[in-house]
């Protein structure tokens, strides 16, 4: 288990005079104090303390269009106000939420308690799938909607722009890679065929808190789309089910978030039938993002690269489809 302070890295500096006027915006107190939280990718935050309490600053980097901010915003608003433990955005003196510091889009975000799990067990799996379970529930209602900026789309043309150089990771690998995305692509459910909402689409231990096995916390919105709702559950699945190598877990994490989440929102015949080519997406879609980010990501740059033949062994654990089968029997 280690701390999870809601946060990620920080590219951007400021400094505690900027801070101190930031803050006068909002009725929060004054600053104590502040600290940068240097865990993630895509954007800067800072654990703010003040003489009323304790929040997130979070100022936006490039990778996150400030286009966007109004949907994650808009669906984190709607998850608290149905009881959904997810950090809002704080609302200024003029119930403004999306600011401008540094010179980039930022918003005060309330600190929800908790620590993020590394190694999680069964029983915090279950708690953590029976989450989106609730989450999934909380947003049928939810209007607005947002292309998936990493959907299934836009898989085939990461790959051609990254092709040349991915045997430079592993020998074979542009083969390989393009053999696991013609599969997927011929057996993707049609447009239609399962349902469509509002998903997280990132929900990875690091953006779940929990204090035992209770979630207290569903962070980092910042990749939530409009997009097939089981998918969701299947890039869950690839992130809960296997450890950081990409080995799967030995003692049913996978199938107690699986039954976790089929307790508070059933899986359908076709959702639960579409599951395996849901999960290989899923595993190409983020062998794809890695490998992008792993060849053009400079060696001194503040982001920790991460192994994308991490999912490629994820992706050859789900084509064992009898594993899968009785992986998926909730």
């Amino acid at each position: 288990m280690t701390d999870r302070e809601q946060g990620l890295a920080v590219y951007t500096h400021v400094s505690a005079e900027a801070l101190e006027e930031f803050l006068l915006r909002y009725d929060v107190g004054e600053l104590v104090s502040a600290k940068g939280i240097a865990e993630g990718v895509e954007n800067s935050n800072y654990l703010i303390d003040t003489t009323k309490g304790r929040f997130i600053l979070t100022l936006y980097e490039k990778r996150v269009e400030a286009d966007d901010l109004p949907f994650f915003l808009a669906m984190l608003d709607h998850l608290a106000d149905r009881g959904q433990p997810v950090p809002p955005a704080i609302k200024d003196r003029n119930g403004v939420e999306i600011q401008t510091l540094a010179g980039r889009p930022a918003c005060l975000i309330k600190f929800l308690p908790g620590v993020s799990l590394s190694s999680p067990t069964p029983a915090q799996a279950s708690a953590a799938g029976r989450a989106m379970a609730d989450m999934h529930r909380a947003l049928a209602d939810f209007a607005p909607t947002r292309t998936n900026s990493m959907g299934v789309d836009t898989w085939r043309p990461l790959f051609e722009k990254c092709e040349h150089a991915l045997d430079d990771i592993r020998p074979d690998f542009a083969r390989d890679l393009n053999w696991a995305l013609d599969e997927v692509l011929a057996f993707w459910p049609p447009e239609g065929h399962l349902p469509k909402a509002a998903i997280h689409a990132d929900l990875f231990p690091d953006n779940v808190l929990m204090s035992g096995d209770t979630v207290t916390g569903l962070i980092d919105f910042y990749f939530a789309c409009t997009d097939i709702r089981a998918y969701d559950l299947a890039v869950m699945h690839t992130a809960w089910a296997f450890d950081a190598a990409g080995e799967p877990l030995d003692q049913g994490v996978g199938r107690s978030l699986l039954r976790g989440y089929h307790s508070g929102h059933p899986l359908s015949d076709a959702e639960r039938a579409c599951l395996p080519v849901l999960c290989k997406g899923a595993c190409v879609r983020f062998m794809l993002s890695r490998a992008w980010d792993w060849l053009n990501t400079p060696a001194d740059a503040l982001v920790t690269r991460k192994d994308p033949l991490a999912y490629w062994r994820r992706y050859e654990w789900y084509a064992d489809h009898s594993k899968v089968l009785a992986e998926l029997n909730v």
